[in-house]
């Protein structure tokens, strides 16, 4: 298995792991620890982003959106929004919503990638 897809499986087990944590923190109503546990979640995302287009991590601020070939739909507008207010439970349900997507970009990537070698 090639190195980028072991990083693959390391961020989706991080994030199943860090899910879970979310689900009971917000069941609690516990606003700290979901603030924390969001930021883990968040920086998991842009692991994944980055991974997914095949740069590496890069902490520069404001995050070059623009620059990804695979991302979701208003991918910028959406994680202001988790950003700015990483204790409400909707910002972790559109976490989890972007996580889903960027699996989905991961996939076509691959797809794509496939299609070029065999062609």
């Amino acid at each position: 298995m090639s190195k980028p897809s072991e990083s693959l499986n390391d961020i989706l087990k991080e994030w199943a792991s860090t899910q879970e944590h979310l689900e009971k923190v917000f069941r609690n109503r516990d606003q700290i620890g979901a603030k924390e546990w969001m930021n883990k979640g968040i920086q998991l995302y842009l692991r994944f982003l980055f991974l997914t287009n095949g740069l590496p991590l890069s902490c520069t601020d404001p995050i070059p959106f623009e620059s990804f070939e695979y991302k979701p739909v208003n991918l910028k507008e959406r994680f202001a929004f988790i950003k700015s207010r990483p204790s409400l439970y909707h910002s972790y349900r559109q976490l989890s919503e972007l996580m889903v997507e960027q699996e989905k970009q991961y996939a076509r990537k691959n797809i794509q990638k496939n299609k070029r070698l065999t062609t």
